[in-house]
């Protein structure tokens, strides 16, 4: 950028930082945060891998009866149980010494150290967004699960926690192409899909896109300006930020894939969540010195931080935040997702 002042200025008036970063990069990571954030402890459900044991099939003794008819003697083996393995990831901080000795005198306006392990932190988080919604099969499998894995009818992901959905057909999700136009029809077919008595979705997920398509569905007497209950401080209105489905609350992830609208029943989906062990890594947290993303506490049960490492052949620090766990969904048949939408 051109200097405009003179010399005169130039040499009489020092220089002010404000002392934030504003983040023109990371957007809005709404279910992984969520999910995250009540993450459930790995090391208090888990061994080597996590079992869930399930119900597959009813007991088939059942019979009427009458005076001396004999009764079935056959014991019922109706369970199996899905597996799955813990996946980890991390990110690298790093800062050559010259910098530090530069940033550690009394012109300093933010903490350098600091600063970057917050953007690195907010970075691994925006990163572990994208996983959220992904099959698990990136980087040769270490990935951890996602929903399009776990959200699946067996047509792209066959098997769910070591099970053959074509074999155990209750592990299959709905899955359901709108053929490009949502409707408040297909969104009720979902629905019903998905629920049995008061077992019902918690929560959709959808895109920015999608989610103004279902306002604009909405009837003209609904899109009044009225406070959304289950929100606290979102309204709904013409250019509503909040809105609602059967009194279940809808939120835009941009993080979601393009024409996807999930629905989800939380009580099944977790992040179990196992950090590194204490003696070699330390939880993390921080006060964040960035604006201008939603990542003021993007933390939860799981961030590790190996804190700075000084290498033997470099002058500078590295270190490693390491994320662990896994998405597991307990019961498949309670998820459903409309695919392919692009208007109404």
């Amino acid at each position: 950028m051109a200097e405009i002042f003179s010399n005169r200025v130039q040499t009489t008036v020092n220089i002010k930082f404000i002392p934030k970063v504003i983040d023109t990069i990371l957007n809005s990571n709404v279910f992984a945060q969520r999910v995250i954030r009540a993450a459930k402890s790995w090391k208090t459900d888990g061994g080597r891998k996590l079992r869930v044991p399930i119900k597959v099939t009813k007991n088939t003794t059942f019979v009427s009866f009458r005076g001396f008819d004999t009764f079935s003697t056959s014991p019922t083996d109706n369970r199996q149980y899905m597996e799955f393995d813990p996946a980890f990831v991390q990110i690298t901080s790093a800062l050559p010494m010259d910098e530090l000795a530069i940033a550690d005198t009394d012109g300093k306006v933010l903490n350098l150290i600091a600063l970057t392990l917050q953007s690195d932190v907010e970075d691994m988080a925006d990163s572990i967004g994208d996983l959220i919604y992904a099959d698990g099969s990136g980087n040769n499998g270490k990935d951890p699960l996602g929903l399009a894995a776990l959200i699946n009818d067996g047509s792209t992901i066959t098997t769910i926690g070591g099970l053959d959905r074509t074999v155990y057909t209750t592990l299959k999700s709905t899955v359901t192409g709108t053929g490009g136009t949502l409707t408040l029809a297909k969104m009720d077919t979902m629905w019903n899909n998905v629920t049995s008595g008061q077992q019902k979705p918690t929560i959709i997920v959808t895109t920015e896109a999608v989610f103004s398509l279902y306002e604009q569905l909405l009837r003209p007497q609904e899109r009044i300006y009225k406070e959304v209950s289950m929100v606290k401080g979102l309204k709904m209105g013409t250019g509503a930020t909040g809105l609602s489905y059967k009194g279940i609350e809808i939120v835009a992830d941009e993080k979601c894939p393009s024409g996807y609208m999930y629905f989800l029943n939380e009580n099944y989906l977790d992040w179990y969540a196992l950090p590194m062990p204490k003696d070699l890594a330390q939880p993390v947290s921080y006060k964040t010195q960035i604006d201008g993303n939603d990542y003021k506490a993007p933390l939860g049960l799981g961030f590790s931080w190996s804190d700075w490492i000084k290498p033997s052949n470099a002058a500078g620090i590295v270190g490693h935040i390491y994320f662990g766990g896994q998405l597991v969904c307990t019961n498949p048949k309670r998820q459903g997702v409309l695919t392919g939408i692009t208007g109404i």
